[in-house]
């Protein structure tokens, strides 16, 4: 190695953005290329996948990269825009090497992998894989159990290329801060039995965010292999609507076990959506707007906008309704659009403000009027209002695109045709 050449581990580069030579960003980086050699000769990094803006990903190899520093990766401008497929005698190192069961050579003891770094070789634009870092006993990342070190490639044995014995925990903790599209993006190009083991190392609010993002077939796959009783925490942590969409894709046994096993108030919320017309705005809303009552303040409606969970669309606005608050509530009143919230005092009570002009969507309107409905009105959120004026939910634009996409869009986007260059 050159002398003070600097070591990185992998798992600081995960989600780290790629830049070009002139300083714009061409994506972040998704994961790294290596090829496993025989013996124990240090394995070769061959590049580095990329996913680009459009959340293709594509392989930008070792010899266009130009500078690996804190926080950031330099290419070199060429970049071969078509889809990465991974060949035979590659791995994924975040994917594939990360969690793994090894053993110590010298005492023939198991141990974990945690991570992994790579070293550049002297005078040359060639990366290795250069040490090991893992953890005696069988705790992962996420288990503060058992002594950690450092060790050289050669030290261990038992990176084959069968998935043996390996957990997720690692790799979960590697991509802790990535948006749930972009995990979603991850998971799909896994092999289903690595699917599996990160969807099962998952919490639930984090599964069900992702399976939000996924392609329907990966959703019904990893709610499969899931445990009846967790899969219905799962579906009780999405969206109400998403929960519908991915029960309406399994078979009616299965799918009214599941409703069985959920909380009755997020059953019934999931059953009324799936009453409804799936290209309907009764099939596309939500039916977890923000709900207040005419007495509720300019201060109270801000206090629920600010809440993190909720998507930018949901919380453009509040629904004003009498009493009951939940859905279907006591007669809607009208909106107030978050602009309105802040250009009046927090005193101000929201029934003086409601934008009562505005016709509401009946649960049976057609997924073309709704769409003319948002592009008339310039809206990104609409209320779904039934004949004896109760509020039912609310129609967000981000399903209504999902819904004039084509059915297969995520998959398209994740599969799209051709092989790596370079």
């Amino acid at each position: 190695m050159a002398a003070g050449a600097p070591r990185i581990f992998v798992s600081h580069l995960a989600g780290v953005a790629v830049f070009d030579p002139v300083g714009d960003q061409v994506g972040r980086v998704s994961d790294l290329v290596a090829m496993l050699r025989v013996g124990r000769r240090p394995p070769r990094l061959l590049g580095m996948v990329v996913e680009v803006l459009s959340r293709r990903r594509v392989f930008v190899p070792m010899t266009r990269i130009t500078g690996v520093e804190s926080g950031q990766v330099i290419t070199t401008g060429v970049v071969n825009m078509r889809r990465f497929e991974q060949r035979p005698t590659e791995r994924l190192v975040l994917g594939e090497l990360l969690d793994r069961r090894v053993t110590l050579v010298e005492t023939g003891e198991e141990v974990t992998v945690l991570d992994i770094a790579i070293q550049q070789l002297p005078a040359r634009r060639d990366w290795e894989i250069d040490k090991v870092f893992v953890r005696r006993g069988k705790g992962g990342a996420l288990r503060r159990k058992g002594e950690t070190l450092t060790v050289e490639w050669s030290a261990v044995t038992g990176f084959s290329l069968e998935e043996h014995g390996q957990g997720a925990e690692s790799l979960v903790a590697t991509f802790e801060k990535l948006r749930p599209a972009d995990l979603a993006n991850v998971l799909h190009h896994l092999s289903p039995k690595r699917r599996a083991e990160v969807a099962a190392a998952l919490d639930d609010d984090r599964l069900a965010d992702v399976l939000e993002e996924l392609p329907e077939d990966d959703q019904v796959e990893i709610l499969g292999k899931l445990k009846e009783e967790r899969a219905a925490d799962v579906l009780e942590a999405m969206d109400p609507d998403d929960a519908a969409d991915l029960l309406n894709e399994l078979p009616e046994e299965e799918k009214e076990r599941l409703l069985t096993l959920m909380r009755p108030d997020d059953a019934a919320d999931v059953r009324r959506l799936m009453s409804y017309e799936e290209r309907t705005a009764g099939g596309l809303m939500t039916t977890e707007p923000i709900v207040l009552r005419p007495d509720a303040t300019v201060a109270d409606a801000l206090a629920r906008v600010r809440q993190q969970d909720l998507s930018p669309a949901l919380a453009a606005q509040v629904y004003v309704c009498r009493p009951p608050d939940e859905t279907p509530t006591g007669k809607y009143l009208g909106t107030v659009h978050f602009q309105r919230l802040l250009r009046d005092p927090p005193f101000t009570l929201v029934s003086s403000l409601v934008d009562s002009d505005l016709p509401p969507l009946g649960p049976d309107t057609p997924l073309p009027a709704v769409t003319s409905y948002f592009a008339a009105y310039n809206l990104v959120a609409a209320p779904v209002v039934d004949e004896s004026g109760s509020l039912l939910g609310a129609v967000t634009v981000d399903d209504v695109l999902d819904h004039l996409l084509p059915d297969d869009w995520r998959e398209t986007e994740f599969h799209e045709e051709g092989v790596r260059g370079g």
